[in-house]
């Protein structure tokens, strides 16, 4: 079993056609899904999941208790670094789920930082990442940290800077030059 790290934008509340076909195709091969806990894509990719009353997903968290397990799976807790604030409360999570994961499945607005951090670390272990690209209104996949530096060219510089603050050192390090 193939385990799927599926993410996505905060601003993003309908997942595209093409989107939701994927995670029909996921569930059919019965892959493993690992799934953030934010409003967003997460929410919108667990409701579809839901909906199959798909097993074979677990919920990470930051929390307590997960934002939004609304499949009421295995919810794994990964703690931030005690001073955590912000985006870094989350990023542990974000990293664990891509350590985990086989492959990724990203619903970008084009935009979101975090969610480019996201294709970065999966493209660092060179783990493929469909990525649908709703401002561009296309898909792509990225093997690679070449293939993201190609990915966020089209986002523009301001993207690519957030989505570098959001970055460890050694994952900075894997960036070209």
């Amino acid at each position: 079993m193939s385990m799927i790290f599926i993410g996505g934008s905060r601003e993003i509340f309908e997942l595209p056609e093409p989107a939701i076909a994927r995670i029909g195709a996921i569930v059919a091969a019965e892959h493993g899904v690992l799934i953030g806990d934010a409003s967003g894509a997460d929410a919108e990719a667990q409701g579809l999941l839901a909906g199959y009353r798909y097993e074979h997903v677990g919920v990470f968290h930051t929390g307590k208790e997960p934002r939004n397990n609304l499949g009421d799976w295995a919810a794994y807790h990964v703690p931030s670094p005690g001073n955590a604030t912000g985006y870094w409360v989350h990023a542990a999570k974000d990293r664990e789920m891509a350590r985990r994961a086989d492959f990724g499945m990203m619903v970008w607005d084009g935009a979101s930082s975090g969610t480019a951090a996201n294709v970065l670390r999966l493209a660092i272990a060179n783990k493929p990442c469909v990525i649908y690209d709703l401002a561009r209104g296309s898909v792509a996949t990225t093997y690679n940290v070449e293939d993201w530096c190609a990915m966020l060219r089209h986002a523009g510089l301001d993207v690519r800077r957030q989505a570098e603050a959001r970055m460890t050192p050694d994952e900075r390090l894997a960036l070209p030059g």
